[in-house]
């Protein structure tokens, strides 16, 4: 009998910081693993909300409309975008990687039943400091739920 060769993991980003999940499940992405994230929305980010937000604001200036390049405001596109820039995905084993990656927000009627990974290293129990959710940030920089 032989084993998978590429396990799926299903994380859980409910309460987890974006940077250090990102960069776990980058590593685990470049290890050959699936990656399905739940909960986008609920990612955390640390620090002040307002000056994430006009951070935020200011990188949505840059580019054009037409050439680009895109910025998005959904927060599973967002995590998804973040977790790209933790991989060489110029080169070829960095473009097989985030092709192993699905973000969803919530949590999808196929998956609700199976088991869901909670990264440890990303808890955002360890933050003293201020900090707010992903879909706070979304919902200031244009993000329309009806989308």
């Amino acid at each position: 009998m032989q084993t998978t060769k590429n396990p799926v993991t299903l994380i859980n980003a409910d309460g987890l910081i974006l940077g250090r999940m990102a960069s776990k499940v980058a590593k685990k992405l470049l290890n050959g693993e699936k990656v399905i994230i739940v909960n986008a929305e609920k990612a955390i980010i640390s620090g002040k909300k307002k000056s994430k937000i006009a951070e935020a604001k200011e990188f949505l200036e840059v580019g054009a409309p037409m050439r680009g390049p895109f910025h998005y405001r959904r927060p599973d596109r967002i995590l998804r975008k973040t977790v790209r820039g933790m991989l060489p995905f110029k080169q070829p084993k960095g473009k097989n990687a985030l092709k192993k990656l699905k973000v969803f927000i919530s949590v999808p009627e196929d998956l609700k039943d199976q088991q869901m990974v909670t990264l440890e290293e990303a808890q955002a129990a360890k933050l003293k400091g201020p900090y707010f959710t992903l879909a706070e940030l979304a919902k200031e920089i244009g993000w329309n739920q009806g989308e």
